[in-house]
């Protein structure tokens, strides 16, 4: 229902507040195409960053930046885009909010698939101790900051770092916290294990692996972040 929504709220962007909801829609129909499905993502989030700026709310101007580094460093596509759009977030306020630690995770992510560990590990620190600030009650929200959503994040992380051990403690507090209703999460963190395998020099052995937590999923549910995440372990 995003896009119909969206045309709706751009009639009537002669209300100044309206820019702020247009750039938060517009930040979520771009999570509708994979980050690297051409420039489409990036376009969309590009383009809801210029919509918050008119906004001139400062805290939506964080969020959306932040929502769009992570979700291009977590899936793993633009990563020089995430980080102009973290290191943008991280300039415009350090207030700790939810847009601000997203910006710090989708920078770790980026500097983890360019092979920069120091850089992904300072930017988690970072965003640890904005999420101890910030952490919200609200679980499904994606609008809240629950710790199971973080360790979501860092199990990838640490995960693409070569960091075994802390990965798996990662994806074992996930689940432990991973709201029922969320299924396509939990298939997240179990396709982890099949890119700890894959990394490891057992390629075969970890796609397999992934592809069974994968096939477990209704077709139904799988995600675009899904499908990158296969192809990522297969690669």
């Amino acid at each position: 229902m995003i896009g119909p929504e969206l045309v709706v709220v751009q009639q009537q962007l002669d209300n100044p507040r309206l820019w702020s909801v247009t750039s938060r829609l517009m930040t979520l129909y771009a999570k509708t195409f994979p980050g690297n499905d051409g420039s489409k993502a990036v376009h969309w989030y590009r383009m809801a960053a210029r919509a918050a700026d008119e906004s001139g709310d400062e805290q939506t101007r964080v969020w959306v930046r932040g929502r769009a580094a992570i979700a291009l460093g977590y899936e793993g596509a633009s990563p020089g885009v995430a980080d102009a759009l973290a290191d943008q977030a991280m300039q415009i306020s350090e207030r700790p909010s939810l847009g601000l630690l997203n910006a710090a995770m989708g920078r770790a992510h980026s500097a983890a698939l360019r092979g920069d560990r120091a850089t992904a590990l300072a930017m988690l620190d970072h965003a640890r101790r904005i999420l101890d600030q910030v952490a919200s009650a609200e679980q499904t929200s994606d609008y809240a900051g629950p710790w199971w959503r973080m360790n979501v994040f860092v199990s990838l992380l640490l995960a693409r770092l070569g960091d075994e051990r802390g990965a798996v403690e990662a994806q074992d507090a996930a689940r432990r916290e991973l709201p029922a209703e969320l299924p396509r999460f939990a298939t997240h963190l179990e396709m982890r294990r099949g890119l700890m395998l894959a990394r490891s020099g057992d390629k075969s052995g970890g796609e397999a692996y992934a592809q069974r937590a994968m096939d477990a999923l209704p077709p139904e549910k799988h995600s675009l972040t899904l499908r990158m995440l296969m192809d990522e372990v297969r690669a």
